[in-house]
């Protein structure tokens, strides 16, 4: 059966020498990887003894990443200290953020009624001379 800890328990190991933090409400005993973290020790000392599922979710992690992570899995937190409530959008390394599809009408009709109209115009020119 896996640990479960409280977010007070988390929050008791946040040194450089002892760093758990959690990600989707599960634990994780990160100190071992604190020098090897590739965005460097600060990004993981400023996370320590937190939920840092959004500021893991927001740099876009890699799968590779995410494998990683699940070595340090020590348990997960407790009913009460779950949160549900986050706000961040899924990016994986490598991938962009989904842009919202806006204007995509406009694209279509502005260059028709140029060409139309660069047609009408050709004709009107024509007939003229």
């Amino acid at each position: 059966m896996a640990s479960v800890y409280s977010s007070e328990e988390v929050a008791k190991h946040s040194t450089k020498n002892d760093l758990w933090l959690v990600v989707h409400n599960k634990v994780y005993n990160v100190t071992e990887f604190v020098q090897e973290h590739p965005g460097g020790e600060e990004v993981l000392l400023d996370e320590a003894g937190k939920d840092a599922t959004e500021s893991f979710e927001d740099i876009g992690h890699s799968d590779e990443a995410r494998e990683i992570l699940e070595k340090y899995l020590i348990g997960e937190l407790d009913e009460a200290s779950k949160k549900d409530n986050h706000k961040f959008n899924v990016i994986r390394a490598g991938e962009l953020p989904e842009q919202p599809k806006s204007g995509s009408f406009l694209r279509v009709v502005i260059p028709a009624l140029l060409v139309a109209g660069a047609i009408a115009y050709k004709f009107v020119l024509e007939k003229k001379h």
